[in-house]
């Protein structure tokens, strides 16, 4: 297994880790995370202190292993699949429990999953007829950063905005469900001959 490959297995390691982390009952375990009170407003867990360190530890693997990959000439497709499946399951699991958790509305993480499952159907449809599915988009790259900087500023409550009652965090994850939207349209306009030849 070469670097880049390795890299990408780390981050479904991590991810892995961050969500046991985040969905472990430690209540009815009677497991009770430490606790802080930061500038008399805002209390925070431990426990989302460390996960928020994990996720941006993991994120910043996300842009590692392609750029080693590309530099090395060592794109594989076990690669391509992995990093795959690190991104769903990096952004849209930890998406899906911040919603359970009541940080982010539901709709969320169900438009960003319809998204990804349309336009992988897409990637899918366009490699069977020989390619034509085009790489990340500027307005991908885009909604990747802001979902990224969005989750790392909920998982520590938005701090230290919400000192300044600035909600970053919420208009980051918004502004980049919109960007998802958007670029999944101009992904299929761009993939449109493809997947209707194949009807």
């Amino acid at each position: 297994m070469n670097l880049a490959n390795k890299i990408t297995v780390s981050r479904i390691v991590i991810s892995i880790l961050v969500l046991i982390m985040m969905c472990i009952p430690y209540y009815e375990l009677g497991v009770n995370w430490p606790t802080y009170l930061i500038a008399g407003k805002v209390t925070i867990s431990l426990k989302y202190i460390i996960c928020a360190v994990l996720f941006i530890i993991a994120s910043l693997t996300d842009s590692l292993d392609g750029y080693i990959a590309r530099k090395n000439n060592i794109v594989t497709d076990f690669g391509k699949v992995m990093d795959a499946i690190a991104d769903k399951l990096l952004v849209n699991g930890i998406l899906i429990v911040l919603a359970v958790d009541g940080f982010i509305p539901a709709i969320i993480p169900v438009i960003i999953i319809t998204r990804d499952t349309f336009v992988d159907s897409i990637k899918m449809i366009a490699g069977q007829k020989g390619g034509g599915a085009v790489g990340a988009s500027i307005l991908g790259k885009v909604k990747t950063i802001c979902m990224m900087f969005g989750i790392s500023l909920m998982l520590i409550y938005n701090l230290p905005f919400e000192l300044v009652n600035l909600r970053v965090a919420d208009a980051l994850i918004i502004i980049a469900t919109f960007l998802s939207v958007i670029s999944g349209i101009q992904y299929y306009r761009n993939n449109k001959e493809a997947l209707f030849d194949s009807m």
